[in-house]
């Protein structure tokens, strides 16, 4: 985004106070925004800088604090700047205040006691609390001991001394665990059978800094929903939206309107998850489902699936199909799932009120013309027509008698605004196109700008969540409710998720899958979710990387792929058995083992395997040809090598020491062919290297052949979608293929959809490819864990 002349000075204000480089020029290109923050930041006398976390205080400041108070704004900045309001928790509480109260004057001690100013909770009385929070739930600790959610106890603790300090409220509970459970188990470490719960996430990392080591965890970081506020909450002014020419309309719900509101829903959190049904699934979806579904289920309220099938022409009913399993695969279950089109009559009948109000008019600007105007903040000819003449224009429209492409239906917004997303948005447009849900009762069809906001009125949704670059559509949502005197739900926005050597627009998408540069929509590869589903990545492992990145509005962070890698491998290094497979077989013949001789060898499926339980291993045969990695040798020995060379010892994980006494090479003198060695029955010796390896079941049969696909990033740059030519960033090697891996006998029962770690080599899943007479293994991810060493 380039800075306008004029601009740069505040660009460098706002990266004073801590804000990142993104982030501030996104506040830059929003007018309002940009006032507030200046404002803020004046009024704080804090222009020469401050620390980043009163820095993203003063940033919530300027985007959330309530209208109808800002007399007050001064004396908060006060408590901010001297930190003693220092947490988020207590800037709300202070929002909350302020909001209740108004313009009108107010006492201090009021004040500072509802937002915990000078509240010091004791350590012994954080130690009382734990214990008796512990004695509550004394139950479920044993039984689930370590797998415990250590969120669930912090939340009982903070809802009763909400000011206390996270970091002692976080030692304690540890401390307490360790004293109740004492050391932890190999069986803590493993995975609950059948009956799961969640722990919290282990990955304690903040979405504003990406590259920052672990920190203790915040309570948004434990219990993400908590910055929400209740539904009899919602008589906030919840935006202001500026006009040209007429008073700032504060947008708030009445008393009487959301007394009806909450009769009807009962007082609970109602949400959606309203993908348009014109493309599969991808990860950010998956974070799209995460807040919404998992507030609801937080606060034991409801959340709908709402198709949001506007568009008759890019919308088919596969791309409906695979939404509704892909939530149900996700683990999410929709209250109830609905399409925008069940309202299509409602909306219709609005539209009509919304001309009579004076409020829309019949347009026949082309596309072209529509642009210009904008552009020029120009009004249409065709604004100030009479309303008669547009409801029977609208009416002739609704029934088929104008062409398509000759008139739309607009909102009259404001074309002066310094919000372009209220320069008089078309409300319906005209399509003689068979609809996939309604069929052809309808050749006029609403837009998402004025469908979505209505929608979430009649569905009485208490929380619309969407992603930040719907924030400048806010006004136009209210700007539309209040016109109608509809109910206004509570709009918030978070950051979309964005995940390195990748992309995620749709577009793109298409195009890759369109031109065969992938294989398909489920291609491993891809960042869809059916793509990631058949890779072998599990649901819990993308709920617990989304939950780990948060739900905050800092846009602009890249989330590293592997860090959603590293809860890959947390979830598969528990619930994955080990086996042994062989890539590149390199053939090794045991001199001193009879030809005919094999011998039965148990192995372990899980490190801690303990020898009276049958289950935990696995029969590997022993026998004269044995085949290891061909990269598990060398002609030349060196100290920091721990394979196979000539005259060195490598012992056979689960078998025997072997030492190579000769090695064959081929024509060439260089490639070596086959390797000739002998074991040591006795074990006696200690070699340090320990490799994997597969053994023939019969002699001269080959073992179990497989075919095994490598598949790693899809694009070469940590950004493909900012480069002007991103497809020539595809890496040549995402998908490598090998036809003819050897396996042990055991993986011949393996079935599609199974899970395994191959010793040394990562963690596969079967493809549906698999075939009674081949299978088929797709690596998850590898068994390098760059993240959790190096906390990026």
């Amino acid at each position: 985004m380039v800075v306008k002349e004029g601009n740069s000075e505040k660009l460098e204000l706002f990266l004073k106070i801590g804000l990142d480089e993104r982030t501030a020029r996104n506040t830059i290109a929003n007018n309002k925004v940009t006032a507030n923050l200046t404002d803020v930041i004046h009024e704080a006398a804090v222009s020469d800088g401050c620390s980043r976390t009163i820095g993203n205080l003063l940033y919530t400041v300027a985007t959330k604090f309530p209208a109808n108070a800002l007399v007050h704004r001064p004396t908060l900045l006060k408590y901010i700047v001297s930190s003693k309001i220092k947490t988020p928790a207590q800037l709300e509480a202070a929002f909350s205040f302020f909001a209740s109260t108004g313009p009108e004057n107010f006492q201090l001690k009021e004040f500072e006691k509802a937002c915990g100013v000078g509240v010091e909770v004791s350590v012994e009385e954080i130690e009382h609390t734990v214990c008796e929070v512990f004695e509550e739930n004394k139950n479920a600790i044993l039984e689930q001991r370590y797998r415990i959610n250590v969120g669930d106890l912090f939340a009982h603790v903070r809802k009763r001394h909400p000011w206390a300090d996270p970091k002692i409220v976080k030692q304690i509970i540890d401390a307490k665990l360790y004293e109740l459970l004492g050391e932890r188990t190999e069986a803590d470490n493993e995975k609950p059978v059948k009956k799961k719960k969640e722990k919290p996430v282990k990955v304690e990392e903040k979405i504003v800094a990406v590259d920052a080591p672990p920190v203790q965890p915040s309570e948004e970081e434990l219990n993400p929903f908590s910055i929400f506020p209740n539904p009899e909450e919602n008589f906030k002014v919840h935006t202001e939206v500026f006009f040209s020419d007429r008073p700032v309309l504060r947008c708030c719900n009445t008393k009487e309107m959301l007394e009806k509101h909450l009769k009807a829903t009962g007082g609970r959190v109602f949400t959606r998850f309203p993908p348009e049904p014109n493309g599969y699934l991808h990860i950010g979806h998956a974070k799209a489902m995460f807040v919404s579904f998992g507030l609801a289920k937080e606060r034991g309220g409801c959340c709908y699936l709402r198709y949001d099938d506007t568009n008759p022409e890019a919308e088919k009913k596969e791309y409906i199909d695979h939404i509704e399993e892909i939530v149900d695969w996700m683990g999410w279950k929709p209250f109830k799932i609905t399409y925008t089109s069940d309202y299509f009559q409602d909306l219709y009948d609005l539209a009509v009120e919304l001309i009579r109000r004076g409020h829309a008019y019949v347009d026949h600007q082309t596309p072209e013309e529509i642009k210009e105007y904008r552009e020029k903040k120009m009004n249409s000819p065709w604004r100030d027509r009479p309303i008669g003449e547009s409801l029977k224009l609208f009416d002739e429209m609704r029934q088929g008698m104008i062409e398509e492409g000759k008139a739309t239906l607009r909102m009259k917004q404001d074309m002066q605004s310094d919000n372009y997303n209220m320069y008089d948005l078309i409300a319906y447009r005209i399509k003689f196109t068979p609809h996939p849900h309604s069929g052809d009762k309808w050749c006029v069809y609403p837009s998402y700008d004025y469908a979505h906001c209505i929608v979430d009125s009649l569905e009485n949704i208490t929380h619309s969540l969407c992603t930040l670059e719907f924030e400048t559509r806010r006004a136009s949502y209210y700007w539309l409710l209040d016109a109608l005197g509809l109910y206004q739900p509570y709009v918030w926005e978070y950051s979309r998720l964005n995940v390195t050597n990748t992309v995620m627009s749709k577009r793109k998408l298409n195009r890759l899958v369109t031109e065969k540069r992938v294989d398909g929509w489920d291609d491993p590869r891809l960042m869809t979710l059916a793509g990631l589903r058949r890779r072998g990545v599990t649901s819990a492992s993308i709920n617990a990387f989304v939950r780990g990145v948060g739900i905050t509005r800092s846009d602009g962070s890249m989330i590293r792929l592997d860090r959603l890698e590293y809860h890959v491998r947390e979830e598969l290094n528990k619930t994955a058995p080990r086996t042994m497979v062989v890539l590149n077989p390199l053939k090794v013949v045991i001199t001193n083992l009879e030809a005919d001789s094999i011998m039965d060898l148990d192995a372990k499926k899980w490190p801690d395997a303990q020898t009276d339980d049958a289950s935990a291993f696995y029969k590997v045969p022993f026998s004269k040809t044995v085949y290891i990695e061909r990269s598990d040798f060398r002609m030349k020995d060196s100290k920091d090598y721990y394979g196979l060379a000539p005259g060195k010892s490598v012992l056979l994980r689960y078998a025997f020491p072997i030492k190579c006494t000769e090695a064959i090479l081929s024509d060439d003198k260089e490639t070596v062919i086959e390797i000739r060695a002998e074991y040591d029955p006795s074990k006696t010796t200690k070699p340090k290297g320990v490799l994997h390896w597969v053994a023939e079941s019969s002699h001269g049969v080959d073992p179990l052949k497989v075919e095994v696909r490598m598949f790693d990033k899809l694009f070469l740059s940590e950004n493909p979608a900012d480069l002007d030519d991103w497809l020539a960033d595809l890496n040549p090697q995402s998908k490598v293929i090998i036809p003819e891996a050897f396996a042990v006998p055991s993986l011949r029962n393996a079935a599609v959809g199974d899970r395994f770690q191959f010793e040394r080599l990562g963690y596969f899943f079967v493809d549906k490819d698999s075939s009674s007479e081949r299978l088929v293994f797709n690596r998850t991810v590898t068994l390098r864990d760059t993240y959790g060493k190096s906390g990026k």
